[in-house]
This record gives C-alpha cells, sequence and structure tokens, in this order.
C-alpha cells in the first residue's frame, strides 16, 4: 500500500469536497478547483475528510495512488490557505511593476518586456528595493489557489532573464542558490 495514498485529507472547516462524475470539486475561501481523476482510482468523502484508493494491485494503479491523492491535497489547501511562490529580480536597473494582470519588466534589454498574467494567479513587488551584494533586489510574490498554474507562471517568469553565474543578474527564486563563477583573472 502506498504511504502517501493511504493517508486522508482533512477539509478545513470552509472547505467543501463533492464528487462529480470523473472529478472531484473542492470550494473555499480562496475559490473553485476541479480535479480530474484517473481511471484506476476512487475517491469517497466522508466525514470531512478525502480518501483514495485503487481498482486492484496493478502496476498502473499503484503509480496513480499517491499521485491522486497529493494532487486532490493541494487542491484542499489551495482552496482554503492558497499557494505562494516568491522571485528575486537582481540587478542594476532591473524593475518589476505590476499593471493589472500583467506585470511589466525592466530587465536590461531593450525594450520593456510584459508577462500576462494568467487566470487565478496575482502578483506583488515589494516595495523598497534590497542590497545584497552590491546588487539591488527586488522581490516578486506570485500568489494562487491552483499550485500547478503557479509554478508553471514562476517558470516562465524566471526563463525571461534566468540568473548567470558571474554577478547573479537575473530572475531568480526567492530559495534558490545560484552557483557562481569567479571570472577572468589578470594577466601575470
Amino acid at each position: 500500500m502506498s504511504r502517501i495514498g493511504k493517508l486522508a485529507i482533512k477539509l478545513g472547516d470552509k472547505t467543501k469536497a463533492v464528487i462529480a462524475g470523473e472529478q472531484v470539486n473542492f470550494e473555499g475561501p480562496k475559490g473553485k478547483l476541479s480535479v480530474k481523476l484517473p481511471g484506476k482510482v476512487k475517491v469517497e468523502i466522508k466525514d470531512g475528510q478525502v480518501t483514495v484508493q485503487r481498482e486492484d494491485d496493478s502496476r498502473e494503479a499503484r503509480s496513480l495512488h499517491g499521485l491522486t491523492r497529493t494532487i486532490l491535497a493541494n487542491a484542499a489547501k489551495g482552496v482554503t490557505t492558497g499557494f505562494e511562490k516568491k522571485l528575486d529580480i537582481r540587478g542594476v536597473g532591473f524593475r518589476a511593476e505590476v499593471k493589472g494582470k500583467a506585470i511589466h519588466f525592466a530587465l536590461g534589454y531593450s525594450h520593456p518586456v510584459v508577462f500576462n498574467l494568467p487566470e487565478g494567479v496575482t502578483a506583488e513587488v515589494d516595495k523598497a528595493p534590497r542590497n545584497e551584494d552590491s546588487l539591488p533586489t527586488v522581490g516578486l510574490t506570485l500568489r494562487s489557489s491552483d499550485k500547478e498554474v503557479l509554478g508553471a507562471t514562476a517558470v516562465n517568469i524566471r526563463s525571461l532573464r534566468p540568473p548567470e553565474p558571474y554577478k547573479g543578474k537575473g530572475i531568480k527564486y526567492a530559495e534558490e542558490r545560484i552557483r557562481r563563477k569567479e571570472g577572468k583573472t589578470g594577466t601575470t
């Protein structure tokens, strides 16, 4: 039995889950999410808990058991408390500004970069830049109830200007460590 798959998912006080055919619909204070179920897994909702069981012990059913439980747990947590991802924009003159459903970046290119946020994702820019290693750093916080969409959005924003290894300029995750390289030394 899957150690993760057999754990029950506890729903919050204001969170509701309903099974509708081949999907489970979650509704909470942060929004609504629906998760499509794979064929070899059954879901039951009793007493404010969601349990996931597999139909048989085939290889496919065993592999989907824990995965389905984790996806359902992420949906339940997302509609209850939500998720957030923090990014750091490092570099002289690098800026970000949220205007409606778009983020306008100044990333050292000859043109401004406009990134349109997907539905359900909100962004917030830190007010004051902070100095780390003599490079100004601007913080960007992304929030969403859908963990998958939030992660994909963070990856797309990071790909606009990935961090370079010499000075660390670019967009990186707040918890990410950049392996730094030593630059060229003078002639001897």
